[in-house]
């Protein structure tokens, strides 16, 4: 879709009402940088996830830290962690409703 632009967290956080002073993106919410700021959310094409701390990040089941502490793998995607909240009805676009494709 020309015309249309990258979706980020920073959108979604505007968006979507997310209280997070981080927020990363991934449309299939399975690898992410790691979070720097909290409370800090993990997005994907339909919710997201939010952490307060770095510490309830680490510790949630399922979220695997990578070597050297940077990224983060979510096998399972983060639509299957605890507390997931589910948003996105129609699903997201980055571009303005009257430039969506039929």
């Amino acid at each position: 879709m020309s015309g249309v632009s990258k979706i980020t967290g920073r959108m979604l956080v505007e968006r979507w009402g997310i209280g997070a002073r981080h927020a990363l993106y991934r449309e299939n919410g399975a690898w992410y940088h790691l979070l720097e700021r909290f409370p800090g959310a993990l997005c994907d094409a339909n919710g997201y996830i939010l952490f307060a701390t770095r510490e309830s990040l680490e510790a949630c089941p399922g979220v695997q830290i990578g070597k050297g502490g940077n990224w983060l793998s979510i096998p399972g995607g983060v639509a299957n962690l605890p507390g997931y909240v589910r948003r996105a009805h129609p699903p997201i676009y980055a571009a303005p409703p009257n430039t969506m494709p039929p």
